[in-house]
């Protein structure tokens, strides 16, 4: 068995910053989180970073406050005599949680679910033990760097008032998780 020798080693040297570097930066780490958390109190935040999700084909942005955890897709037990958006129940951390296909829930075609498929739990704050089953996790997306398009009609859903488009021409619509679990139609999954 060889050993390595530091002076046969060929490329770029390995540098390992002081502890006063270190410090250094985990200081300007702490100031700018600060920073941040300030703004975002004040109301004078730069920029909204929301999770970006598609449903369906659709592109949506969810608030990461009405937003709760993010899970794979594990067994589904169906419920009978349901709607057919609403999948059923999931366990979550213990927790049973109802899965609900919004892109049915809307009229489209159901969602297949595949590698990439995910439930996004909606946050304990909402008092509401459901999850959305979404196509795959898209990650933050910034809406200052959006254009915020105008309302095209009157029959949009309460809970999609605001649209954005892209630099990539893409149209993101902002899903009100807070919104929708007061819809009466949301709320009866009963047939």
């Amino acid at each position: 068995m060889t050993s390595l020798n530091p002076d046969h080693v060929s490329g770029a040297a390995l540098t390992i910053p002081d502890a006063g570097t270190r410090r250094t930066r985990l200081r300007e780490f702490q100031t700018q989180l600060v920073e941040r958390m300030q703004a975002v109190r004040s109301g004078t935040q730069e920029h909204v970073s929301l999770l970006g999700v598609m449903i369906g084909q659709t592109r949506w942005l969810l608030n990461l406050q009405d937003a709760g955890e993010i899970v794979s897709v594990g067994a589904i037990t169906k419920v009978p005599l349901t709607q057919e958006w609403f999948l059923g129940l999931t366990n979550i951390r213990g927790n049973l949680v109802c899965v609900i296909d919004f892109a049915n829930f809307q009229g489209l075609s159901p969602t297949q679910i595949d590698k990439e498929s995910r439930i996004i739990a909606f946050s304990p704050s909402l008092s509401f033990n459901t999850g959305l089953l979404v196509s795959r996790v898209m990650g933050l997306r910034n809406v200052a760097e959006m254009e915020r398009q105008s309302a095209s009609d009157g029959d949009a859903a309460p809970w999609s008032a605001h649209r954005y488009l892209d630099r990539d021409s893409h149209v993101w619509t902002e899903l009100n998780l807070s919104v929708i679990v007061q819809d009466p139609r949301f709320l009866h999954v009963g047939l």
